[in-house]
């Protein structure tokens, strides 16, 4: 799966974080249920006085969200920001290495579903869990979806008109679009929804006519909208519809069109297991999760997970992807996106 095939396993014994808490302590404060516990955990929170975020999502909208935690909170949140699988990474790499100093991932949720099975992350409990959808709440909750994306076609208003877009994925296989799409390197699982979608047959029939048609294939999500906004994509496949709508909103040359299958895919937030702040990291959690954390996702041209928060921005079909399953099916994908994909 991607994340095993991008980490290099250390080979020496590192010393350990001397902040880290054990699990079983984390434990005892990730499922606390108290009628007390709002009051007891903001104020230990305080006293904890910072935590660590590890983040996939864009700085202009992490940043504004944990300066807002801040705020209310005034608990310190130090954010490092990276591509998912470098979050993915990091994060596994500093848990073989016993160097415990992440309290928070927040990332796309197959990643989290990858950390939880190798235990670095942790049950925990948050009475906003009862607001976010069956699809977004593993039997293990070891992760909960905070807000989701859609894989849609971006286009740069200057190169293409609306109406030229087709209804379906289909209609890009037209000789006219050659030269003229981007794909994102990564981005397995949108194949995956479109094969659930579809079918595998009907699928893999449309990919290998997608491929011949010669798209320029990037890594990373933002790269590819910031390359549709400039102009050196014209339309871009799986762009996730948030990212252009932030570009939008600065005025850049870009837009977005729900082409049909639209393959949704719960982003989510997960605790760590070795926390060295597990009562600020819970606070987080609860703050990102509750109506006021998911009205300011929704401010920001974010998809909100939670049922509380009614959204205009959702206002198309779509499929939601199993990050569980995803997981499970990694390996087929992967290997038949690689076998297909030439990234640049």
């Amino acid at each position: 799966m991607r994340w095993k095939h991008s980490i290099v396993l250390l080979q020496a014994l590192c010393v350990g974080f001397a902040g880290a808490q054990s699990p079983e302590k984390n434990q005892a404060v990730y499922l606390y249920e108290g009628g007390d516990r709002a009051q007891r955990l903001a104020e230990r929170a305080r006293q904890e006085g910072a935590l660590t975020v590890y983040t996939s999502l864009a700085t202009s909208e992490s940043v504004p969200l944990t300066q807002a935690f801040e705020k209310k909170y005034g608990v310190k949140v130090e954010l490092w920001r990276s591509l998912s699988d470098q979050v993915v990474r990091r994060a596994l790499n500093e848990a073989k290495a016993r160097r415990h100093v992440v309290d928070v991932i927040e990332t796309n949720a197959p990643e989290l579903e990858a950390l939880a099975r190798e235990r670095v992350l942790a049950r925990f409990f948050s009475p906003h869990i009862a607001d976010i959808p069956q699809w977004g709440v593993p039997a293990h909750r070891m992760w909960i979806a905070d807000r989701v994306d859609f894989f849609v076609v971006a286009f740069n208003t200057a190169r293409v008109r609306r109406e030229e877009l087709p209804a379906t994925y289909e209609g890009f296989l037209d000789p006219k679009w050659k030269g003229r799409i981007g794909l994102e390197a990564t981005d397995q699982e949108w194949l995956a929804g479109l094969a659930k979608h579809w079918g595998e047959r009907r699928a893999l029939e449309f990919f290998r006519g997608l491929v011949a048609m010669k798209p320029d294939v990037r890594k990373g999500h933002v790269l590819l909208s910031e390359m549709v906004s400039a102009g050196e994509v014209h339309v871009s496949l799986t762009n996730y519809a948030s990212n252009a709508d932030s570009m939008k909103r600065k005025a850049k040359p870009i837009d977005w069109k729900p082409v049909e299958p639209v393959i949704g895919r719960p982003q989510a937030i997960g605790l760590a297991a070795n926390a060295p702040h597990p009562n600020a990291a819970l606070l987080f959690a609860d703050f990102v999760l509750s109506p006021e954390g998911q009205r300011l996702f929704d401010s920001m041209g974010r998809f909100p997970s939670s049922g509380k928060v009614k959204t205009d921005l959702i206002a198309f079909p779509y499929l939601m992807l199993d990050p569980i399953a995803l997981i499970d099916e990694d390996e087929k994908w992967l290997k038949l996106w690689n076998e297909l994909v030439t990234v640049k």
